[in-house]
């Protein structure tokens, strides 16, 4: 007889837990647009901040998005020498109005006497007055159990106790929150067992783990396979010091891996989760930071194939070298271009692209050949895998001429202006020929130095993208997602490496190289390819 798949509850903290991440800080914009993210990725229950502690949180509840999960405030069991109805703190996350409210209590004795500076005694009643208080109120309660696994390791009982005082008031959900990050997954089973021991169900219970040891993920499925059922965590791992558990990762793995595919089901669905990467990258975009090329699931080194043996078993089959179908999260599979590379990767790499080139055909050992002898002048085809495809195509003549670059120049100045004010004036000028068509076009930047770019390499992207004629209208969507300079070689023989990210309005994303012995030359070389890669894919006409 097949038994029926138990449910697993999504937490998502990246509006509160996240939001405490150094160099973090959420507009209330921001935070609406990731709860509609989260949402739409199908987690449960959503933590939108602590209503009171800042302008910003109190603001995202005013607004409260109309959601599909479970809307969640925070905030902290009552204080001592005041009751629960006279606590403002308290009443604060109550007057948000959100149907479940996250509490957190201290759990481990040793910072109820010296962060509190309170009796046992009296911390327990304090859990206790906090949530009969939330159970008149009518909200689902939550308690999270504040260094519980470093308190249980240090008294069980009264870690345990902690957690019944907020049980017996009508919890629904009792976390235990690994809040140090340094529990390790068999400590994290023990204490969970030993929890369930005391009559704490595993369907009342959730785990919060923080990834200071990099064992949130692990020590988050040592608490399911232990009996927790609520998950919390946050979207790319976000949160202090080193990050909470990573929903990204938990995801995938708790929906496609055994023996979780089997026993446990979640509120995200297939469909759902081939929404995955772009959810990662569109928090990766609202904080300005460049996604980790080799994150599970959704790196985009997850599925990238070096070595020949790799792609030439990848070709017959893919599961020789891929533990999932990189589609079911919204990821490609790659095969890159480098010196390590022979004719099974270029082959591959090629029908990716749509090119179809015969086993033996004299033009891969070209292709190869040309390959090695760029990247001995520093180009680096294993990530730049646009600037390869382009490279390739012209060497088969499979690569049309949209336009011809003939000259451009770049000034950059630091002056006065009229107020008085330092300020850095970056000024380009490009010139391009598209069919019996010269064109020339001029941007000008003007920033103070403190704020940093944009620069001149922004200027020359804004003035080869401002007019290209009759090919401008399939442009317009795209825009410079990262720029990273790498110097290649020491001495006089060094060389600038150049690499460009870019995407599209149709959620495309690729990479292009410039290699150069000056930065803006190199800059320049890969701006042309970025814009070169999304005409050919487009398969834009070129212009008589």
């Amino acid at each position: 007889m097949t038994s029926v798949p138990e449910r697993l509850h999504l937490y998502d903290t990246t509006l509160r837990d996240g939001a405490q991440t150094q160099g973090v800080q959420f507009t209330t914009s921001e935070k609406l647009r990731i709860a509609a993210v989260l949402d739409a990725l199908g987690v449960d229950m959503i933590e939108g901040g602590w209503p009171g502690a800042n302008p910003t949180d109190s603001e995202f509840f005013e607004k409260a998005p109309r959601t599909r999960a479970t809307l969640a405030a925070f905030g902290m069991t009552k204080r001592s020498g005041r009751s629960a109805d006279n606590d403002d703190l308290l009443a604060a996350v109550l007057n948000a109005e959100t149907p479940a409210v996250t509490l957190v209590g201290k759990s481990h004795e040793f910072h109820v006497r010296t962060a509190l500076g309170i009796p046992l005694d009296e911390n327990l009643d304090n859990i206790r007055q906090s949530f009969a208080h939330l159970r008149a109120k009518g909200r689902e309660a939550i308690f999270d159990a504040e260094h519980f696994f470093d308190g249980w390791k240090a008294d069980p009982g009264y870690a345990i106790a902690c957690l019944h005082a907020a049980f017996a008031e009508g919890a629904r959900w009792i976390v235990l929150c690994d809040t140090n990050g340094g529990t390790l997954p068999q400590e994290v089973a023990r204490a969970v067992e030993a929890v369930i021991a005391s009559g704490i169900p595993g369907d009342r219970l959730g785990i919060h783990a923080h990834d200071d040891t990099g064992q949130a993920v692990a020590n988050t499925l040592a608490a399911v396979d232990a009996g927790v059922r609520q998950i919390q965590g946050t979207l790319n791992g976000l949160g202090e010091r080193c990050g909470n558990a990573n929903l990204v990762t938990l995801i995938p793995t708790l929906l496609l891996k055994e023996p979780y595919r089997s026993r446990y089901v979640t509120g995200v669905t297939e469909e759902a989760l081939r929404g995955l990467l772009r959810a990662s990258r569109t928090l990766d975009e609202i904080l300005n930071r460049v996604p980790a090329r080799q994150a599970p699931y959704v790196g985009a080194a997850a599925f990238a194939h070096k070595a020949g043996l790799h792609a030439s078993a990848i070709a017959k089959d893919p599961t020789t070298y891929e533990h999932i179908d990189p589609a079911a999260v919204g990821n490609v599979r790659i095969v890159p271009m480098s010196m390590q590379a022979g004719q099974s990767n270029l082959r591959s790499r090629l029908a990716e692209a749509g090119i179809v080139v015969e086993p033996g055909d004299p033009r891969l050992a070209r292709i190869l050949e040309e390959v090695k002898e760029r990247e001995g002048r520093g180009y680096a085809y294993d990530t730049a895998q646009a600037s390869f495809e382009l490279l390739a195509r012209r060497l088969l003549g499979l690569l049309p001429s949209w336009f011809e670059v003939e000259r451009y120049r770049v000034l950059s100045e630091r002056r006065r202006n009229a107020r008085g004010q330092i300020v850095t004036v970056s000024e380009a000028v490009v010139t391009v020929q598209i069919g019996d068509r010269r064109i020339t076009s001029f941007h000008e930047n003007v920033h103070r130095p403190e704020e940093g770019d944009p620069g001149p390499v922004h200027a020359l992207s804004q003035a080869l993208r401002a007019d290209l004629g009759p090919l401008q209208a399939h442009i317009d969507d795209m825009r410079l997602t990262d720029f990273a300079v790498r110097i290649v070689g020491t001495g006089t023989e060094a060389v600038t490496r150049v690499v460009i990210d870019s995407e599209d309005g149709q959620g495309r994303e690729w990479t292009t190289v410039g290699v150069s012995g000056n930065i803006i030359d190199a800059s320049f070389e890969a701006l042309v390819d970025a814009i070169t890669w999304k005409l050919c894919r487009d398969a834009v006409p070129v212009p008589g």
